[in-house]
C-alpha cells in the first residue's frame, strides 16, 4: 500500500527538530531509522499530518566515553553499535542483544534510539538497557531531562516521551570486565524473540560478586529479575548455584499468551535461558 499523504521535514540539530515536532502537533512522528516506522505507514494503520526526518541530525550520532559511561547516540545504527570496540569493551551485553536484532540489512538502518523509544516489549535492546541502568537523554520544549530505564518503559509501545520530545542519547554505566550474553528462543531466525534473557556477571575469583538480569517478552515492559540477581550474588559460579538462582527467572512477571507460546511456556524458558545466559556471562 501507499501512505497517506504527509509533511516531511529534515531538521540537521536537535533544536531544529524540537521546534519542527512542536510546529506540526500532536500528529507528527518522529523516523529515527525507519524500521518500525515505515511499515506502519505502508499498512495506513498510522496517518501522522508530519514526518520529522533525524537522519540528518549528526549530534545524535555515535558513540563516546564520559568518564564512567558510555554516551550512545540515539541515531547510532544497530550495526555501529555491534561494531563498536568501546561497547565490545565497556558494555558487552549491549552488543551481544545487538547481535541479534532482525537481519543484517535491518541493523545497518535501524538505530539504537528507535527501537528504544519504539518499546516493542519483545524488542532485544529494551532489557539489556534496563539491566544495565542505562539513563535516557530526551530533549523537548522545555531543554533536556534524564530518566532512568526502569521509569523510560511504561507500558506496550509506550514510554515516558510526551509530545514533543525526542531521545537524543543514551548513557550506560561501563561495566568492564563483566561477562556478557543474550540467550534468545525464537520459532524462526532473524523474528521476534519469544522470550530472551540477557545477563551481565562480574566474577571475582570462583565467586559471582555482581550480577545483572534482563527479561525480554515476559511483561508489557522489560523486566529486571532481581531475584535472580540476588540469589547469585555471592555464589560459586557453578552450574549448580546458576540453576538455583536461575529458578526465581519467572518471580513477579506476568507473560501473556499468543500463538508462539502461553504464559506459563514463557515462564518455563524464562528461567531455562536464565540459566543459559547467567552460564556463559561467567565463563567469560
Amino acid at each position: 500500500m501507499i501512505p497517506a499523504a504527509f509533511e516531511y521535514v529534515a531538521p540537521s540539530t536537535v533544536d531544529e527538530a524540537v521546534q519542527a515536532l512542536a510546529a506540526a502537533g500532536e500528529d507528527a512522528k518522529v523516523l529515527g531509522g525507519g524500521q518500525s516506522l515505515l511499515p506502519v505507514l505502508r499498512m495506513r494503520l498510522a496517518a501522522p499530518t508530519t514526518i520529522v526526518d533525524l537522519g540528518k541530525v549528526e549530534e545524535m550520532r555515535g558513540i563516546r566515553e564520559d568518564g564512567d559511561a558510555l554516551v550512545i547516540g540515539a541515531m547510532t545504527t544497530h550495526y555501529e553499535v555491534d561494531r563498536s570496540s568501546l561497547i565490545a569493551e565497556h558494555a558487552r551485553l549491549i552488543g551481544a542483544a545487538t547481535a541479534t536484532v532482525a537481519d543484517a540489512q535491518v541493523r545497518h538502518r535501524g538505530t539504537f534510539g528507535g527501537a528504544l523509544a519504539h518499546a516493542d516489549p519483545a524488542g532485544d535492546l529494551l532489557a539489556p538497557a534496563l539491566a544495565l541502568d542505562a539513563q535516557m537523554v530526551i530533549a523537548g520544549p522545555n531543554g533536556r531531562r534524564t530518566v532512568s530505564a526502569a521509569d523510560f518503559f511504561v507500558d506496550f509501545f509506550t514510554t515516558a516521551l510526551d509530545d514533543g520530545e525526542i531521545l537524543v542519547e543514551v548513557r550506560v554505566p561501563k561495566l568492564t570486565g563483566w561477562g556478557a550474553h543474550y540467550e534468545k528462543f525464537n520459532r524462526v531466525a532473524q523474528a521476534w524473540s519469544i522470550v530472551a534473557v540477557g545477563a551481565a556477571v562480574r566474577v571475582d575469583g570462583d565467586t559471582i560478586a555482581e550480577a545483572r538480569v534482563g527479561l525480554t517478552n515476559m511483561a508489557s515492559t522489560p523486566v529486571r529479575a532481581t531475584a535472580v540477581e540476588q540469589a547469585l550474588v555471592g555464589q560459586p559460579a557453578t552450574a549448580e548455584a546458576i540453576r538455583s538462582a536461575a529458578e526465581h527467572a519467572a518471580d513477579g512477571t506476568s507473560p501473556g499468551s499468543d500463538s508462539n507460546a502461553d504464559a506459563e511456556y514463557r515462564q518455563h524458558l524464562a528461567r531455562v535461558l536464565t540459566g543459559r545466559a547467567v552460564a556463559a556471562a561467567a565463563a567469560r
